[in-house]
């Protein structure tokens, strides 16, 4: 089982103007394990397929993971942000599975 190191990006929606919400993205360092390391490729129906990742990353969860899961977006992995597809609580673990490429605000 291959280790991991990376930054996972949260999403706080706040108020910047009346009416007006916006999301801000806080990265916070986490370390644990990759469980599964598989691609896939998905026709979008372009001239390249897309690259997503159905990768399940392991993380030793903090109490602010524990209570933020539901707010995660994207894990920093290979150099690259990606979409965090879903979360499986695991106490004291999160299971991260990940998708395609992130192209949201990161900070």
């Amino acid at each position: 089982m291959a280790k991991f190191c990376g930054k996972i990006g949260y999403a706080e929606t706040v108020e910047t103007e009346p009416g007006l919400w916006e999301e801000n993205i806080t990265e916070k360092p986490y370390y644990g394990d990759l469980i599964q390391n598989a691609r896939k490729l998905q026709n979008s129906g372009g001239v390249n397929d897309d690259i997503n990742l159905a990768n399940k990353i392991s993380i030793v969860a903090d109490p602010y993971a524990i209570n933020h899961f539901y707010s995660m977006r994207y894990v920093e992995f290979m150099g690259a942000k990606w979409k965090i597809s879903n979360v499986d609580v695991q106490y004291p673990r999160l299971i991260l599975t990940v998708g395609g490429v992130w192209n949201g605000e990161s900070s």
